[in-house]
């Protein structure tokens, strides 16, 4: 998640991420009365689109330090690609609001917002990297993902309770979650785990040299998820580390492309 490591040292941060400055986003809309709450679109050119909304959203351990901002080199992948893109912002741990339960109130009326979106196409996926990949995962369970065509978690922080066990990002999932797992009711509502199975498809991608998400916290969700015969992939990238996943100028970002894709034909 951006610039933030597990006990392991990561050799990559956000910072990697950053380049030449990109063109403004076509519009930023609002789905709340918050400043957080918020969305960037940006379109491809006509010529080559492809009929697909691909909604983005960001990492960094659910904290208020990590915005959408580093999420704009793999923004213009997706245009290059031929998707329209929605790069999602939402309120995070240190903002009012933030944690649980209003960040996932956020991502629920995101999600309504950019379907109702008039300049988007209704044919959405939804991708999202490490505490976004939670957060994308989580939503594959609700009853209003109906119709979604599925989601991709990069990096996913998909199983709550194993993160807190490996002490991730110093603890940032008690501090999103507001407390320790004893405290069952907050962790049960926030934990893709907890409302298994996926009502869409999802597609895990993880890189095998992740040390901030090491690819051991999928583990569980996949043992699930197949146990209940869900629509469920993972795709381990060799080689590849956290922030590989975002990066456009990475092979590993060919693995994401076609996650993209296999939800969307």
């Amino acid at each position: 998640m951006a610039g933030m490591t597990s006990s392991a040292s990561s050799a990559r941060g956000v910072g990697d991420l950053e380049g030449p400055a990109t063109a403004p986003p076509d519009a930023t809309r609002s789905y709340g009365a918050d400043a957080a709450q918020v969305y960037d679109v940006r379109r491809p050119d006509p010529d080559r689109a492809r009929d697909l909304t691909v909604l983005v959203v960001h990492g960094g351990f659910w904290r208020a330090a990590y915005d959408r901002q580093h999420t704009e080199p793999e923004a213009r992948a997706f245009v290059d690609a031929g998707y329209d893109v929605a790069v999602a912002e939402y309120r995070r741990v240190g903002m009012p609001g933030g944690g649980v339960p209003g960040t996932l109130d956020d991502v629920r009326a995101l999600v309504s917002a950019v379907r109702a979106d008039p300049d988007l196409p209704h044919r959405i996926v939804l991708v999202g990297h490490s505490a976004g990949g939670h957060l994308v995962t989580w939503a594959a369970n609700q009853p209003w993902a109906d119709g979604l065509l599925g989601v991709v978690s990069l990096a996913g922080v998909v199983d709550l309770r194993a993160a807190d066990g490996l002490h991730l990002g110093d603890d940032a999932t008690r501090a999103f979650v507001g407390g320790p797992p004893s405290d069952t009711g907050p962790w049960d509502l926030a934990d893709p785990m907890a409302t298994l199975p996926p009502r869409v498809p999802v597609r895990l991608v993880v890189g095998s040299a992740d040390v901030v998400v090491p690819p051991a916290v999928s583990d569980g969700y996949l043992a699930r998820t197949a146990a209940a015969q869900a629509d469920v992939t993972l795709d381990v990238v060799p080689g590849a580390d956290h922030f590989d996943l975002i990066d456009p100028h990475s092979p590993a970002f060919a693995h994401v492309l076609a996650a993209v894709a296999d939800l969307a034909p």
